[in-house]
């Protein structure tokens, strides 16, 4: 019987913390993103070869594109976080499609528990994501233009611009919770419906929707980081603007 849980289930405990699934996967994930940066800085050369050009490509195509998204004034600040933010979702995405995620596990009485679960489709780790991404807006906010970045939540001007400010802080608090949901719940569906095909049809009709979900994954991941670039830029040249 094929089961579907919301939640991440536990799989273990280490020192009375809970061990679950997804975050096993997340620590997979880390590992993944670790040694390929080893790997590809070990023994850098002037011309690059083999893993080290693969990652320059990587690295120079991602700091083009969010050029284009924030402007050379900036990018130097921001890339490291939204390179970052790109990268380790991207490599979540895929390797929850990978086989034996959701399929390899164990039986806890009747029910299956997977061991490994794509760690983006879990919603504790996207509002991680997006906490960090929100608070890193408004630490760059305030980094770059001093105190005065608080007049975009606290401006005592006019009655207008005092009801503006509340519309931003709360706007701002919003993006938590439309980072979070749009990233799980597009990763989470993909997931199930992966399942749901493999369930009824386990051999080439799955085949279609794998790629698809390659695309998702890849798509969910660039936005996510293209959006805290651009509410980065907006931040910033919202004191710029006032200056």
């Amino acid at each position: 019987m094929l089961q579907i849980s919301l939640a991440a289930e536990k799989i273990g405990s280490i020192f009375g913390l809970p061990i679950t699934n997804s975050l096993l996967a997340t620590w997979l994930t880390m590992a993944v993103l670790i040694i390929f940066s080893w790997a590809a800085t070990r023994n850098l050369t002037m011309i690059p070869s083999g893993i080290q050009s693969l990652a320059e490509v990587l690295i120079g195509g991602l700091y083009d594109f969010f050029t284009s998204v924030t402007g050379e004034k900036h990018i130097k600040t921001f890339f490291s976080l939204v390179a970052s933010l790109f990268l380790f979702i991207i490599t979540a995405n895929w390797l929850g499609l990978l086989p034996g995620f959701g399929t390899i596990g164990f039986f806890h009485g009747e029910e299956f528990v997977p061991l490994l679960r794509g760690a983006t489709a879990d919603l504790n780790m996207t509002v991680g994501l997006a906490i960090t991404s929100v608070l890193a807006i408004q630490y760059y906010g305030f980094k770059i233009l001093g105190f005065h970045y608080r007049t975009r939540f606290l401006n005592f001007e006019s009655p207008i611009m005092f009801y503006v400010g509340i519309l931003e802080l709360v706007s701002e608090s919003s993006k938590v919770i439309s980072f979070a949901f749009r990233l799980f719940g597009n990763i989470f569906a993909g997931e199930v419906l992966l399942a749901v095909m493999a369930f009824l049809m386990p051999f080439i009709i799955p085949l279609p929707f794998l790629m698809m979900e390659l695309f998702v994954g890849f798509i969910q991941a660039l936005v996510f980081s293209m959006l805290t670039a651009v509410f980065l830029n907006v931040a910033v040249s919202h004191g710029e603007a006032h200056a």
